[in-house]
């Protein structure tokens, strides 16, 4: 950039710029390098550009876990690029790696036999690692997260009683809820006071996070609700679900997020060839939902999440055979559009996330036991 522009202008440009120029870009001064350094651009460096990370297990090829990056803009779905994961890709036999969450350009992977969490900067091709304590007897509820006030990506995990365990058994949960934040590099008891209550069971890898709050699909006695955790108060909340939702079993509801506002779906308990109703939490308003669109009925579909533009993507069950396709469904003409991947039933993840520099000053796969 010529000297003669503002370096002010200059911070603002480097700003939006991808990972890989900005690495390239320190060595051509120390201006800029000074700046790129620093604890503040790398806060709030985001690239403009938006990719989507799509994960599923192919046991019909490789028979193994995979990662996609795809570029959502004009050019979707043709600028796509296999990643190499930062995890195993299988736990064992039985089970492999799933995504918690992504949030600021890092990923979060955690896998139930490994027993651990996998922080990942996939344009800085980073991790960091973090051993997950369990406690026999009780399931386990991971999220993840950065602090708004802060920047500091923290893990939550929260340990409660199996849906199968009467739980009026269960007078206590020894630690019930602890944090990891990065920046102390430890487990420790959550700042707020309240914790979810003992007869909230978290069916597992159902949540996402927005603007520094996880939120989980709960359920307490058969009826399903959110519950939520503000990475930054480190408070709880209670979010209830429309009737059509709260009273549908948790194998047929799942959640995602458009734009700043969450958003539920799921099948009518009662009447599931209605098709799939899609709902969002309007403004953050706890309690306050409002019904977007129903996806046909005889499509099978999974709403995995949405497109920059506001398209949902979904996994539709194959025809012939076991499976998903995956796929973009335009809810008003009811088109679809496939994108060539096939994957096992419930493996399909999607989260967009965008370039960023977190954990660059964090030593490559560090490791926190």
């Amino acid at each position: 950039m010529s000297d003669h522009i503002p370096f002010e202008i200059q911070s603002k440009i480097m700003n939006t710029l991808p990972v890989k120029s900005l690495l390239r870009f320190r060595s051509i001064c120390k201006s800029w390098k000074s700046l790129i350094d620093s604890s503040d651009f790398i806060a709030h460096h985001s690239s403009q550009q938006q990719h989507l990370l799509v994960s599923y297990y192919d046991k019909y090829n490789d028979n193994e876990l995979k990662c996609i990056s795809i570029v959502d803009d004009d050019s979707f779905p043709k600028q796509k690029v296999s990643l190499t994961l930062p995890v195993k890709k299988r736990c064992d036999s039985y089970s492999y790696p799933r995504i918690i969450s992504s949030c600021h350009g890092l990923v979060c992977w955690y896998c139930d036999t490994f027993q651990g969490a996998v922080i990942w900067n996939i344009s800085l091709r980073k991790t960091v690692t973090v051993a997950v304590r369990t406690c026999g007897g009780y399931n386990i509820a991971i999220g993840f997260g950065v602090c708004r006030e802060t920047s500091d990506p923290k893990i939550v995990n929260i340990r409660h009683v199996n849906r199968w365990t009467h739980v009026d058994n269960a007078t206590s949960i020894p630690s019930q809820v602890e944090v990891f934040s990065l920046s102390m590099g430890a487990w420790r008891s959550p700042y707020g006071g309240n914790l979810p209550r003992k007869s909230i069971y978290f069916p597992p890898y159902n949540g996402v996070v927005i603007d520094g709050v996880f939120y989980w699909l709960a359920d307490d006695r058969n009826t399903m609700l959110v519950v939520s955790f503000d990475m930054t108060s480190e408070e709880f909340r209670e979010i209830t679900l429309p009737d059509d939702l709260s009273q549908t079993y948790s194998n047929r509801i799942s959640m995602s997020y458009l734009g700043n506002s969450l958003v539920v779906c799921g099948y009518d308990k009662h009447a599931i060839f209605r098709g799939l109703c899609v709902w969002t939490m309007r403004g953050g308003v706890s309690n306050s939902f409002t019904k977007l669109f129903t996806i046909a009925p005889n499509e099978d579909s999974i709403l995995m999440g949405f497109r920059k533009s506001g398209e949902p993507i979904i996994a539709i069950r194959r025809e012939h055979g076991y499976g998903r396709r995956f796929a973009v469904y335009e809810p008003y003409s009811k088109h679809i559009d496939y994108l060539g991947i096939v994957g096992d039933d419930c493996s399909f993840e999607v989260y967009p996330y965008t370039e960023t520099l977190f954990l660059y000053g964090q030593p490559d796969r560090a490791k926190y036991i």
